[in-house]
């Protein structure tokens, strides 16, 4: 079904949506979705350090005992 759709299709509904809600509305809700791509963005980042972080906390030492005093 939207395999037909096309560009004339895809503009038909960009000028309804501009109709319906207007060119402000649209703007504040577009703004609205970077700002929770750049959220989603960051949260993954600082899960992604935060596991890191975790792996590096948890790490053993596997240094042979006798080479641990030669350092």
């Amino acid at each position: 079904m939207l395999n037909n759709i096309g560009i004339p299709g895809i503009l038909l509904i960009a000028v309804v949506v501009l109709v319906l809600f207007g060119r402000g509305k649209v703007s504040s809700l577009m703004g609205e979705v970077g700002k929770g791509i750049t959220a989603f963005k960051k949260g993954v980042s600082d899960g992604k350090k935060e596991i890191e972080t975790e792996n590096l906390d948890e790490a053993k030492d596997v240094t042979p005992e006798a080479d641990k005093d030669k350092s």
